[in-house]
């Protein structure tokens, strides 16, 4: 039956991909808005152009400080468990003192966001090519997704632009700079990758995080299934996705390999930019 030919097996290293978090009642899948907060402030906090007090004591705080806490509050628990008075309490002042650095949680979102932007490494100094730069760029997108997936949590259509997330965008760029693409070929292949990145980080980490709301594992959820699919389909009418499913789940010992679509999607995705770009010279 077709049941049995679907894998009955967890995905192997899920675990390393779970959020540890003390909210059992899951995160708002609702997205939080980039940009939403006030746009003066949120590019006074990013570039540090505040004006700051000519008198009185130092500042206890600094903005960074805060964006740190805000962001082991959301790597810890999502996006959804984030507020101010968390963020107040893991840097230990009131929630009211926190507002005279920050003035609310759009804009902490913003400069959170921006934070872990500066983790990502530059591809200018990868060996071989632009290819090779361009794994790189979707490789770094994809393990930052997973170190803090609250951030695909945050819709960035309208990002406040500081200045991790503008060196980001130029050196991703510089990845195809020179090769004969225009400069909207070239903003739409990074676009392209990133989302790449982001889609199937998205898939993995909602994946581990059905694990985690629902207490079962993938092994523990096709057990519970596959009886009742095998009194209700005939495998023989679906001979392909039969045989195509039995296939995928002896390669992968799983319903799915995240991390081998991620790698399988990014390679026909630059064979599609090295086909525009040898078009070009020819």
């Amino acid at each position: 039956m077709l049941a049995k030919t679907v894998p009955c097996t967890h995905i192997t290293g899920l675990g390393r991909m779970t959020r540890v978090s003390t909210d059992h009642s899951g995160p708002q899948y609702g997205p939080q808005y980039s940009g939403s907060g006030d746009p003066k402030r949120s590019i006074e906090l990013l570039w540090g152009i505040q004006e700051r007090p000519k008198r009185g004591p130092k500042p206890r705080l600094t903005v960074e400080r805060i964006a740190r806490a805000g962001i082991e509050v959301a790597d810890a628990e999502g996006l959804a468990a984030l507020s101010m008075r968390q963020v107040a309490d893991r840097v230990g002042v009131g929630t009211m003192s926190l507002y005279t650095y920050v003035p609310g949680k759009a804009e902490l979102i913003d400069v959170m966001l921006d934070t872990v932007y500066g983790e990502l490494v530059a591809a200018d100094e990868v060996p071989g090519g632009w290819r090779a730069k361009l794994e790189h760029v979707a490789r770094q997108n994809w393990a930052l997704f997973h170190r803090h997936p609250w951030t695909l949590q945050v819709a960035a259509s309208r990002p406040a632009l500081g200045p991790n997330a503008t060196t980001k965008y130029d050196y991703e760029l510089r990845a195809v700079e020179g090769i004969g693409l225009t400069d909207l070929e070239m903003d739409a292949v990074v676009s392209l990758i990133v989302g790449h990145a982001e889609g199937a980080a998205r898939r993995a980490v909602d994946a581990a995080e059905a694990e985690r709301r629902t207490g079962l594992t993938d092994l523990q959820w096709w057990e519970a299934y596959s009886p009742l699919l095998d009194e209700v389909v005939d495998a023989n009418q679906f001979a392909t996705a039969a045989r195509v499913g039995q296939a995928a789940g002896t390669a992968y010992g799983a319903a799915h390999d995240f991390e081998y679509g991620f790698e399988f999607g990014l390679q026909r995705v630059l064979d599609g930019i090295e086909g525009l770009v040898r078009g070009r010279g020819s």
